[in-house]
């Protein structure tokens, strides 16, 4: 693996000079697997949720309970298995600026090619979840700072929260305040209606690349990829789409189980093991072992 992630990012994100910037999609990932599944659909670009490592690794919501360690060897496994650009969650960045400083450098050496930094207060979490509350301006600004000056290569992308606390015109003036810090990528969670979010495509599109949270369930006022790339967005990330559809179909595959103690009744939906073995690279690793003897 090589820092061409990181350029390949770049790339994604640059304007188009025959005309609107086109729209990347980006499904949200948690570990090697699920990571695997999103490059080998052909997807541009991968995102490592905050929310789906904390559901899928400690069955708990996205309140703020993964530490840094754990999304950094998260990040680390990912690397390890594609070539995918990778935007990381870093919520707040797991503590103060200083903090912070340390996640951006440890999630950059472990192959990170965005970082997301947030401007919740403490506990933090989910940005489609009531009851979240943001810190100071000054305090905000410090962290898309400290995050620009710790990175070396990778991205710095910054999030407000402050629609759904202080109203879409904070909102919009902490975005404004994150662009002029330096800051790579901007994000404005939760706008609550079409007018908010084109308020935010008005501002913003044409001198930054911007980014727009599709959450099945959540606040978002519309999940139209042609819509937000008509406004002008960049990045649609899709945080939980593989985890809401596992969680959806999961009982009744284990209510089935129970009730026949066979899995005879949907083995057309699911796949089997060779399935498994083409999809995770078995045959390539055997011959890779041959040449060592192993």
């Amino acid at each position: 693996m090589t820092a061409g992630h990181i350029a390949a990012l770049c790339g994604l994100l640059s304007p188009n000079r025959d005309g609107p910037r086109a729209l990347i999609s980006v499904p949200g990932c948690w570990d090697g697997l699920s990571a695997l599944l999103v490059e080998q659909a052909g997807f541009e670009a991968a995102f490592l949720t905050g929310g789906g490592l904390a559901m899928a690794r400690l069955g708990r919501p996205d309140m703020g309970l993964i530490t840094a360690s754990e999304a950094t060897d998260a990040v680390m496994q990912i690397r390890d298995r594609i070539e995918l650009p990778l935007i990381v969650d870093g919520d707040t960045g797991f503590g103060n600026a200083i903090n912070l400083q340390r996640t951006v450098r440890g999630f950059e050496r472990a192959g990170a090619s965005a970082i997301q930094i947030e401007d919740q207060g403490f506990p933090k979490r989910c940005g489609h979840m009531a009851g979240k509350t943001v810190v100071p301006l000054t305090e905000a600004v410090g962290r898309v700072k400290a995050a620009l000056d710790a990175r070396e290569d990778m991205l710095v992308f910054a999030r407000t929260d402050a629609v759904a606390c202080e109203g879409i015109d904070a909102a919009l003036d902490r975005a404004e305040a994150f662009l002029e810090a330096g800051a790579d990528a901007i994000f404005v969670e939760g706008p609550r209606s079409s007018e908010e979010l084109v308020r935010v495509a008005d501002r913003f599109s044409a001198r930054v690349p911007l980014i727009h949270n599709l959450v099945e369930g959540g606040v978002t006022p519309t999940d139209d990829g042609a819509e937000l790339e008509r406004l002008g967005f960049a990045i649609a990330l899709h945080p939980l789409l593989l985890m809401h559809g596992f969680v959806h179909h999961a009982p009744g595959w284990l209510a089935t189980l129970r009730a026949d103690r066979s899995t005879r009744a949907m083995s057309d939906r699911l796949a089997r093991l060779d399935d498994m073995n083409r999809l995770t690279g078995a045959a390539a690793l055997i011959e890779l072992g041959a040449r060592y003897d192993a």
